[in-house]
């Protein structure tokens, strides 16, 4: 295999898994995972760089970009659920030993993997991959709403959350230069999006983000106790994950390298080069 990018299948369970690999077969491997409301498509452009050096591989989660998206009355939209498919996807190529790179719901079902794998986990990226309190910012507050009064009302007040305007905002806040943005990348998320059943798909999901909230103090102490090398890079414009997301890696980990780019959300789309610059010089030093 070569740093050009290989688009594949694997059957997982009962779950087609696509993923994008890419890098020499015998190199340290590195598994990217990505957010809402995206998938392996968001990494298009870091994949070449880290494939020069690494075997990176980037599956989409159930639900989202090419890979299955069964219907929610035969599958369960949890953070659990996602985290036990990547499981058997990680299991099923029967990966040894590997880093992560978080990002958005990424975040939540890495680190997931990364407590239920701790001899295999090698490092951990964290590119706006929250797990600190601090570090949601007030456009969460109609979800918490909803997960405090999981109503109906509550429900349907969130659809609009994944209109083509809200999708579109997600790359674009905090942008200096809105013209590096690629209108394939939000246009594409709102393709999937807009599926049958999706909405409510993603809706289940927006509910479920609760249980990633209770769950960090669970990743808190696996930072402080365990002690994985982490690198987190931030977009410090993002409007949903906040500097003091960031921050908090350092204070459970001292040895964090924490590094902020003048970008938002998806901070790949105007700063892979240095992006992956930073990552190299991380991975080279485990």
């Amino acid at each position: 295999m070569s740093n050009k990018i290989h688009h594949q299948n694997l059957i997982v369970g009962d779950l087609n898994i696509f993923y994008r690999e890419a890098g020499p077969a015998d190199a340290p491997v590195i598994l990217l995972l990505h957010g809402y409301p995206t998938s392996s498509f968001m990494f298009r452009n870091l994949i070449p760089i880290l494939a020069e050096k690494y075997h990176v591989i980037a599956p989409d989660l159930p639900g989202f970009g090419y890979s299955d998206a069964p219907s929610r009355d035969v599958f369960a939209y949890t953070f659990d659920h996602l985290a036990e498919v990547m499981q058997g996807f990680i299991d099923k190529l029967e990966l040894k030993c590997f880093a992560i790179y978080i990002f958005d719901y990424g975040a939540p079902v890495g680190l997931r993997l990364a407590l239920a794998n701790q001899e295999k986990i090698t490092g951990i990226i964290s590119q706006n991959g929250n797990a600190y309190e601090e570090g949601l910012s007030n456009e969460w507050n109609p979800l918490q709403k909803y997960w405090q009064e999981p109503t109906e009302e509550n429900r349907e007040s969130l659809r609009g959350f994944m209109s083509k305007h809200v999708t579109r905002f997600q790359y674009e806040h905090g942008v200096a230069d809105t013209s590096l943005i690629a209108p394939e990348t939000y246009t594409l998320d709102q393709y999937f999006l807009d599926l049958p059943g999706h909405l409510d798909i993603q809706l289940d999901l927006m509910l479920d983000y609760r249980t990633n909230v209770a769950l960090y103090p669970k990743f808190q102490a696996y930072f402080r106790t365990k002690k994985p090398p982490i690198l987190a890079v931030w977009g410090n414009k993002d409007p949903y994950f906040l500097p003091a997301g960031a921050e908090g890696y350092r204070r459970d980990n001292p040895h964090a390298k924490i590094r902020f780019y003048d970008t938002g959300h998806f901070a790949l789309e105007t700063h892979v080069d240095v992006i992956g610059d930073e990552i190299l010089d991380f991975l080279s030093g485990l």
